[in-house]
């Protein structure tokens, strides 16, 4: 299916004006820590398919590396039900820690402060042979539920808010919460990743091919690529999911439209390169991977992981279908965007009854001029 594409958020300080909308050139950022991780925790979950080696070193190594959170425990029973027609919906976000490695590759301050740079809802269809992709801007205004963290601390509700707000106020289980009320589906599973385990998980894949129609120079996510084929390293896959300023309209809507043709790119890159078949290539991968992906406590074990990730194997690129919640630029904030709540509505409700997304659901919403520019071949 073709991919459609839009925005994605980022937290900005109280009284920024905003940037000129469509096709104006949009304000840049005013620091490093706005930089979006694309998350691709999903895919990599399939290096995790080691579970019938046998090995026990590697059993208890893999499971050893393995960071999980209780939702369930968190958000109780006040949530949507599951889904009974087989399909599975996933929340994958990418965090843009502070602490660590992570401080040089994300910028801002070494304070061990948290946000989520970067939020996909992955639906697996019945059968588990296709799947829609549904990114959330980071910008959109949202009303925030209350909510309980993984400690068992509560957050009351908020208006008016960010949406990557949510996990800085309440991490995993508060960012869970607030999909599920904005969209009415169960988040069956969440997977996420950060910078610096996005960058070597590339590295340890040998990279990921992607062809560019234009130029792309961000010196802000150190990205100078010309068009042309490139074989794209860890770091220069990062720059690239990050870039806002160097393609497109400087949105956080174009960076969304680049990150969700880099999907595609690693999903490619995954097939070609034959990782289920290579057991030295799958344990790396799985070695690096375990140390970088935080899980939901039902796949907080290798077992359970290789369970999940060989009921993903089937999916191609060409079977997922990618498309950005519908939005709109705030009329008075350009920097950033509301639900258009009807639009939005067909996409949950199609979802909700595992059917394909209506092209009417994307139809004239807010885009960030940068769609093309990125290809996977």
């Amino acid at each position: 299916m073709s991919a459609e594409s839009t925005p994605e958020p980022a937290i900005t300080e109280p009284g920024t004006r905003g940037r000129r909308r469509a096709k104006g050139r949009r304000r840049k950022a005013a620091s490093g820590r706005r930089k979006a991780l694309l998350v691709t925790a999903w895919t990599a979950a399939g290096v995790f398919v080691v579970g019938g080696t046998g090995l026990g070193y590697v059993y208890f190594k893999l499971n050893g590396n393995l960071k999980s959170v209780d939702i369930n425990q968190a958000l109780g029973n006040d949530r949507p039900a599951k889904a009974d027609n087989g399909s599975e919906n996933i929340l994958v976000l990418g965090s843009d820690t502070r602490s660590g490695s992570n401080r040089k590759l994300g910028g801002g301050t070494d304070d061990g402060s948290a946000r989520s740079d970067t939020a996909m809802i992955v639906h697996i269809y019945k059968g588990h042979k296709k799947a829609a992709v549904v990114s959330m801007p980071r910008d959109t205004l949202i009303d925030r539920p209350q909510c309980t963290d993984t400690q068992g601390r509560t957050h009351p509700a908020a208006k008016a808010v960010m949406f990557n707000e949510a996990y800085s106020t309440g991490g995993a289980a508060c960012t869970v919460k607030t999909v599920e009320s904005l969209t009415g589906l169960r988040m069956d599973h969440y997977l996420e990743v950060d910078f610096a385990g996005f960058q070597k998980l590339i590295d340890e894949l040998g990279g990921v091919k992607v062809h560019t129609t234009k130029n792309i120079d961000d010196p802000q996510s150190h990205l100078d690529l010309k068009a042309g084929t490139h074989q794209l390293t860890g770091k220069q896959a990062l720059g690239l999911v990050r870039t806002r300023h160097g393609v497109g309209d400087g949105s956080d809507l174009g960076r969304i439209q680049l990150q969700q043709a880099f999907v595609k790119a690693l999903v490619n890159q995954v097939k070609e390169i034959g990782v289920f078949t290579n057991p030295k290539k799958l344990f790396d991968l799985a070695n690096t991977a375990t140390k970088t992906v935080t899980a939901d406590s039902e796949l907080g074990s290798v077992n359970s992981l290789s369970d999940f990730a060989n009921g993903l194997k089937g999916i191609s690129s060409s079977q997922m279908h990618m498309v950005t919640m519908p939005v709109q630029y705030d009329p008075t904030n350009p920097n950033r965007v509301l639900i258009q709540r009807t639009k939005a509505q067909q996409v949950w409700t199609a979802l909700k009854n595992d059917k394909p997304i209506p092209a009417s659901a994307t139809k004239d919403a807010a885009k960030g001029e940068a769609n093309g520019v990125v290809t996977s071949s």
